[in-house]
């Protein structure tokens, strides 16, 4: 087993799955801290004109939207339940599938990256045991973490709006996330511009993560 990960020769199974680990790691991990970035939604309320848009105060904006993400953390045990705007079942019922959704990259973020930390952990000693240079599994990663932002990259260049409809019928069975104002007027404060700056920072993310492992993948090797 740990021949299979310092061995200079072509790159092993074992290799390959500490590739994917890495990579999982960093999807979930972009898109749990973007959802818990609530900076980014500040700064849209000014950016996009939400107060103007929906006719709440910021505050009032503010403290609904806390409301959602505190309510979509794995940590969160209650029901969804807005300070100031009503819900309407079927609201409610996409609001639960979401943070089901989320709960996957959360608990994906922690068991990936619990099994990413062992990982350099080992790769460290054998470094020190063997002086092994076969860092083939940071190269695997960078190049399948490039992938993805490429291809939604351009999807939402394209067409952001046919991106944004593709991606919910493809993770909903039902169409409880199409939101009426009269209903569920928290939709007001959550424009589609918002998703669309939420999905550019993962993509970012992601990028700068591949960044960082060419980055250590060249210098780790000349060592």
């Amino acid at each position: 087993m740990t021949a299979a990960l310092h061995t200079s020769g072509r790159p092993t199974w074992l290799q390959v799955l500490a590739g994917i680990i890495l990579t999982l790691f960093i999807f979930c991990a972009s898109v749990v801290f973007t959802l818990n970035f609530r900076p980014l939604y500040y700064m849209d309320i000014g950016l996009l004109d939400i107060a103007g848009t929906s006719g709440y105060t910021e505050d009032v904006i503010r403290d609904n939207y806390d409301a959602l993400i505190d309510y979509n953390s794995i940590f969160f045990d209650g029901e969804l339940s807005f300070p100031d705007l009503p819900m309407s079942e079927s609201g409610r019922i996409h609001f639960e599938e979401v943070k089901d959704l989320f709960a996957i990259f959360q608990y994906g973020a922690a068991i990936f990256g619990i099994l990413a930390v062992f990982l350099l952990i080992w790769l460290w000693r054998i470094r020190k045991k063997t002086g092994s240079r076969n860092y083939f599994f940071l190269k695997l990663s960078a190049i399948l973490t490039v992938a993805l932002p490429v291809v939604f990259g351009l999807a939402i260049a394209v067409n952001w709006e046919g991106f944004f409809v593709a991606f919910h019928r493809l993770m909903f069975n039902n169409d409880y996330w199409i939101f009426t104002a009269a209903t569920d007027p928290f939709i007001t404060i959550l424009p589609d511009a918002f998703f669309m700056h939420c999905a550019l920072m993962i993509l970012a993310i992601i990028l700068a993560a591949c960044g960082i492992m060419t980055l250590l993948y060249r210098r780790l090797g000349k060592k």
